[in-house]
């Protein structure tokens, strides 16, 4: 039964959500977790694309500068790649069908990426999850959750976090903190929000791409790709 008012869906995750108490690597709960939360965006109706960050295994660059940028980038692409196939496994675990695909040529190990495959795999109930970024440095994986979810024809950008939705300031930090639940691209900008990067930010804002920040964690799910924007933020 369809509860979703989507139909298809791009998540982002941060690597992170992998590593869970861990201070990096995989961590075998948290894995099982994010693919019975996939399973659960599944059973609302919608069809599920993912990106997936690497910061569980890899923040860019060397303590003593000695790394360029170029090849932080590209180490941080590879990585996205394993915690793909981490996701790939716990989901074919679990009985769901996964598609993976790489923005940079693995040797055989991932498939690339082909926008006409990753369509008809969403359209037959299959979960596709993009590895590689964009397959360029200078791009971080914000950016490639928006420029997959724009070329697979999804409907919005699900940021995965660990708070209910965009707020004025660090809720964490400021109790006081103003909860949005809804906003305008325009809003965020003049608001000085950090929804996403700029240039994810601003491809969503030039192709009307709405974004929903929601609590991955602890939220319903079903509430949230419901449209109830108690459980999460919408920026469109």
């Amino acid at each position: 039964m369809k509860n979703s008012i989507y139909s298809r869906v791009l998540l982002k995750l941060s690597g992170e959500t992998l590593k869970g108490s861990q201070a990096h690597g995989f961590e075998v709960d948290a894995c099982r977790f994010v693919a019975e939360r996939i399973r659960t965006m599944l059973d609302t109706g919608v069809e599920v694309a993912v990106v997936v960050g690497a910061g569980n295994l890899w923040r860019g660059g060397s303590a003593d500068g000695a790394m360029n940028r170029v090849d932080a980038d590209k180490m941080g692409m590879l990585a996205t790649a394993m915690n793909a196939i981490a996701i790939k496994n716990y989901c074919n675990a679990i009985g769901i069908p996964v598609l993976l695909q790489c923005a940079i040529p693995t040797g055989g190990f991932l498939p690339e990426y082909d926008r006409e495959k990753a369509i008809k795999a969403l359209g037959s109930g299959k979960v596709v999850v993009f590895a590689g970024g964009t397959g360029n440095p200078f791009f971080t994986t914000d950016t490639a959750s928006v420029l997959r979810a724009l070329e697979t024809e999804c409907d919005v950008v699900m940021k995965a976090t660990k708070v209910d939705g965009i707020y004025s300031a660090d809720p964490k930090k400021f109790p006081d903190a103003v909860r949005y639940e809804e906003l305008t691209f325009d809003e965020a900008i003049e608001k000085q929000l950090k929804v996403m990067d700029t240039s994810a930010f601003s491809l969503c804002r030039d192709h009307n791409l709405p974004i929903m920040v929601c609590d991955f964690f602890t939220a319903d799910l079903e509430q949230v790709l419901a449209g109830d924007t108690s459980v999460a933020t919408i920026v469109h």
